[in-house]
Order: structure tokens, then sequence, then C-alpha cells
């Protein structure tokens, strides 16, 4: 499993507009196919240039799901973003391998 996170740093004077474009900017992400799911978050670590942080992450089932998205899908859904909030926000993104996941066991007594 592939995790593709996009880690956005938006203005305060956008960012109820942005927020709101998000709602309908992720449901357009994961309609593509390629993601399985999506959890959006707020970084709670205030940046020394202002605006407030969020961490988008889109789980991907393959590697080959993640590589469809970026020569299929992304190049788009990045511009639209990109012309309507260009100079008020900064967008970094990585990508992670899931290696394991961990549950927590029930113990009984």
């Amino acid at each position: 499993m592939y995790i593709y996170n996009v880690t956005i740093n938006i203005d305060e004077t956008v960012h109820d507009e942005w927020l709101h474009w998000m709602q309908t900017h992720i449901p357009e992400v994961l309609a593509t196919g390629r993601f399985t799911s999506a959890k959006m978050a707020q970084v709670l670590v205030e940046e020394e240039m202002g605006g407030v942080t969020y961490s988008i992450q889109y789980t991907a089932k393959t590697r080959d799901d993640l590589d469809d998205y970026y020569k299929h899908d992304a190049e788009k859904l990045r511009s639209e973003g990109m012309k309507k909030f260009a100079d008020k926000m900064l967008a970094f993104r990585t990508e992670l391998k899931v290696v394991k996941e961990f549950y927590p066991t029930v113990v009984s007594n």
C-alpha cells in the first residue's frame, strides 16, 4: 500500500474558500479510481510564515495506481488549485510505502 501525501500551507485570507474547495477537490481525486481513501488533517504546528497547514493523505493499493495517477490525472487536478490559489498556497508532496500496519491487541483477563 502507498500513501500519497500532499502538505499544503494556505494563507488565512483564502482559508475558508480553500477549505470549501477541498470538499470538492478530494472527491474528484478519489473519483479517478487510483486511490481507495483519503484523510485530511490539520497540522498543529504553527508556521513562522503564518497560514494554516494541512496534510491530505491519499491511499493507493499499488505503485501502478500511484503512477497512473501521475500519468493521467495529476496535472489537470493540480492545475485547478494552482489557478485558484496560486500565490496564496504552498504545497509539497511526498510518497510513502506502508511497510507494516499495527493494531492494538485485545487482552482478555
